[in-house]
């Protein structure tokens, strides 16, 4: 049974609230997880069904006859960190290889929520009301736990965030009722890295700046460009051209600083958005 996901909206800033609980954002992707008559179905945020994918996931430690959950699936290293390229990667696998993977990527499902319990719709209680119970159903495992909460603080739990490199932290508000679109009653706030880097070819068929950063290049910046910006560099690109490459047209580097989620291990920027100009 799949239930469309509550969603969040998007704040620059860290910020502290009584009102609200915080947890670390999990850099995974978002996935559901249906209990019913004994069998597990698993969806993205999408409806995709993905259950042949997550094999480890199959036997949630619940104490319920049926459930649904909702989190976010990553793949932790080793080390403990949170690697998104490599739960891409489990997820771009076919379900016939999932078992030549799964020792090399295993998942684990960080659960932050509990939508229905034994057919009882939880949706309409408040988010403090089903972590209650989300803690007394489910039992941490080495595929399975509750995502941390954190009461009132941001800040704080926003700087051991930063200390860690991780993605971000969410706030949610504690008496917020789960509803399945965008909602202000959850705000995420991304742990940005910060870069300066030199725009070199402008994309032809679509907008993009081509970047390098210490001369080798590092990705293109599609976000976060205000189109004053855009319209200004584009026109001066017959002034600044100095050839072709493909779908680009090279021009004089032009600084600016970008932030992004973090380097992947290509040493690519991810997300990379537009900040501001260079001096």
């Amino acid at each position: 049974m799949f239930i469309s996901p509550m969603l969040l909206h998007k704040r620059e800033l860290i910020f502290d609230d009584p009102n609200c609980l915080y947890e670390p954002k999990i850099d995974g992707h978002r996935l559901l997880l249906s209990l019913q008559c004994g069998a597990v179905s698993l969806y993205t945020r999408h409806n995709n069904n993905v259950t042949s994918k997550y094999p480890e996931l199959h036997s949630p430690p619940v104490d319920a006859s049926s459930v649904i959950l909702d989190g976010e699936v990553a793949c932790v290293m080793p080390d403990g960190s949170v690697c998104f390229e490599s739960v891409m990667r489990r997820f771009m696998t076919s379900p016939g290889k999932v078992y030549e993977v799964m020792d090399a990527l295993p998942v684990h499902y960080f659960v932050f929520d509990i939508l229905q319990l034994d057919g009882n719709d939880l949706r309409y209680k408040t988010l403090l009301e089903r972590r209650e119970i989300l803690d007394e159903v489910l039992t941490n495992n080495r595929h399975f736990s509750r995502v941390i909460q954190v009461d009132g603080n941001g800040s704080n739990l926003f700087e051991v965030i930063k200390q860690r490199g991780l993605e971000g932290v969410v706030a949610k508000q504690r008496h917020s009722s789960y509803v399945s679109r965008r909602s202000h009653a959850w705000q995420k706030i991304i742990n940005y890295t910060y870069a300066e880097v030199e725009v070199i070819g402008l994309r032809k068929s679509k907008f993009g700046w081509l970047v390098q950063y210490e001369g080798r290049t590092v990705g293109v910046v599609e976000l976060a460009v205000p189109a004053t910006h855009n319209k200004a560099v584009y026109g001066l690109m017959h002034k600044i051209a100095v050839g072709e490459s493909g779908d680009f047209v090279r021009i004089q580097p032009i600084g600016i600083r970008v932030r992004f989620r973090n380097w992947t291990r290509a040493g690519m920027l991810r997300s990379p958005e537009f900040v501001e100009f260079l001096s």
